[in-house]
C-alpha cells in the first residue's frame, strides 16, 4: 500500500484501556437514575461524558489495530477483520436488545411496574412484537440506554473505506468529518429512529469523535505535540474545564445559576448531546490534552494494583459494556423496588462494578486458554 502517515510504536497504551474502563463504569453509574451513582461521573462535572469517552477511544484504538493490519498484511485483510467486528458487535447488540427487552417486560408485570414499559421504551412490544423485534434488529429501535451500541455497529461498519482513505489522505478525511459534522448540525440530519423520532446519538454529528481518535494515530498527536508542551494551553484547558464545570453544576444548583447571565446560561443548557455540541468536543479534548501531558506512557503507576480492574474492564470492554446495561436496568428495578437509600445505592453500585470487573477478569482468562499452545 502507498500510505502518508506514521503509525505509533505497537506496544499497548494502557491508558487507553485505563480510560475506556473507566468509561465503561461512568455509562453504568449514569445509566441508575435519580441516584448519589450519578454524582461519580463525570456527566455532572463538564460537557463530556464517558460516552464522549468511549467513541474518541474506539476510533483511536480500531485504528490502532486496523490500520496496522491494513499497513502490513493489506486493505482486504484489514477490512474483512473489521468486518468481522462489525459482526461481533452486531451479534452482541441483538442478544443484550432481547434480553432487555424481555427482561424489562417480565419485571415490569413481576412486580406490577408498570411505567418501566414506557420509561425503557418497549411499551410497543405487547402490541407489535413482530414489527418491534424487526425495527430493533435493524437498530431503529432503542430501548432506554441501548443507543451507545447501534452507534458503535454504524461507526465501524463504515470505517474500512474511511480508513482506507485516511492511510493516504488523513488530512483531508479530517477536513471531510469537521465538514460534515458542522452541516449536519446546521441542516439538521439525522437517522430516523422508531417509531418516531431520530437516533439520541446523531451518527452524522458522532462520527467527528471517532474520526479525530483516528486522526490522532496517524500522524495528528505527532503534529500537534506543540500543544500538550504549551504552559499557555494547559492554563487555558484549566480555565475552560473550570469553567464547564461552573456551567454544568449551575443546571443543579440554584443559587449558582441565579449568579449567572441567563444568556450564558442558556447557551450551554441544556446540553445538546444528541447533535454533539461543539464545547462538548472541546471540553474532550481539554481532557484529553491534561491526561496526556500529566500521565505519560510509561508511567509505572499505571500498572499498580489499584487500577487493574479499570485496565481489565477497558480491555473487555465489549462485554463490560453490555453487561453494565443490562445491571443498570437490573440496579433501577432493585432501587425500585426496596428502600432505595444512599446505603442501599452504594451496595448497587459496587455490586454492578463487582460483576463488570469478574466479567472483564473472566474474558481475560477464557481468551488466554483458548490461544492454541505452541508447541515446543
Amino acid at each position: 500500500m502507498t500510505v502518508n502517515v506514521a503509525l505509533p510504536p505497537s506496544p499497548r497504551d494502557l491508558r487507553l484501556d485505563l480510560f475506556r474502563g473507566l468509561a465503561n463504569w461512568a455509562i453504568f453509574f449514569g445509566h441508575i437514575p435519580n441516584t448519589a451513582l450519578n454524582w461519580l461521573t463525570t456527566r455532572n462535572y463538564g460537557f463530556s461524558d464517558g460516552a464522549d469517552l468511549f467513541v474518541f477511544i474506539s476510533g483511536y484504538t480500531a485504528t490502532l489495530v486496523y490500520g496496522r493490519m491494513m499497513f502490513d498484511r493489506g486493505f482486504s485483510i484489514g477490512a474483512t477483520r473489521l468486518f468481522r467486528r462489525v459482526w461481533q458487535l452486531y451479534v452482541a447488540h441483538v442478544l443484550l436488545f432481547v434480553f432487555y427487552m424481555t427482561s424489562v417486560h417480565y419485571l415490569a408485570h413481576k412486580f406490577d411496574i408498570p411505567h418501566l414499559m414506557d420509561e425503557f421504551n418497549v411499551a410497543r412490544l405487547m402490541d407489535y412484537p413482530v414489527e418491534t423485534m424487526t425495527h430493533g434488529l435493524l437498530l431503529k429501535l432503542k430501548p432506554l440506554n441501548l443507543d451507545v451500541l447501534p452507534l458503535y455497529i454504524v461507526l465501524m461498519g463504515i470505517f474500512p473505506p474511511v480508513l482506507w482513505l485516511m492511510l493516504r489522505y488523513k488530512n483531508s478525511v479530517m477536513l471531510g468529518s469537521a465538514l460534515l459534522y458542522f452541516a449536519a448540525r446546521h441542516y439538521g440530519w439525522n437517522c430516523p429512529s422508531y417509531p418516531a423520532g431520530v437516533w439520541y446519538f446523531n451518527p452524522f454529528t458522532w462520527q467527528l469523535l471517532f474520526v479525530l481518535g483516528a486522526w490522532l494515530v496517524l500522524g495528528g498527536a505527532t503534529r500537534f505535540a506543540f500543544l500538550v508542551q504549551s504552559r499557555l494551553v494547559f492554563a487555558l484547558s484549566i480555565v475552560y474545564l473550570l469553567f464547564a464545570l461552573v456551567m454544568t453544576l449551575a443546571a443543579e444548583i440554584t443559587l449558582l445559576q441565579s449568579i449567572i447571565p441567563k444568556d450564558l446560561f442558556e447557551a450551554f443548557n441544556p446540553n445538546d448531546k444528541t447533535n454533539l455540541a461543539l464545547y462538548r468536543v472541546l471540553h474532550l479534548a481539554c481532557l484529553v490534552l491534561l491526561v496526556v501531558r500529566l500521565i505519560p506512557v510509561d508511567w509505572p503507576g499505571l500498572r499498580q494494583p489499584i487500577f487493574r480492574p479499570l485496565v481489565k474492564c477497558g480491555q473487555q470492554s465489549l462485554e463490560v459494556f453490555c453487561v453494565g446495561v443490562f445491571l443498570s436496568f437490573i440496579a433501577h428495578v432493585v432501587l425500585e423496588t426496596l428502600p432505595s437509600g444512599f446505603i442501599s445505592q452504594v451496595l448497587v453500585g459496587t455490586s454492578g462494578l463487582a460483576i463488570m470487573t469478574g466479567v472483564a477478569y473472566y474474558r481475560s482468562w477464557s481468551k488466554r486458554v483458548d490461544k492454541p499452545i505452541t508447541a515446543s
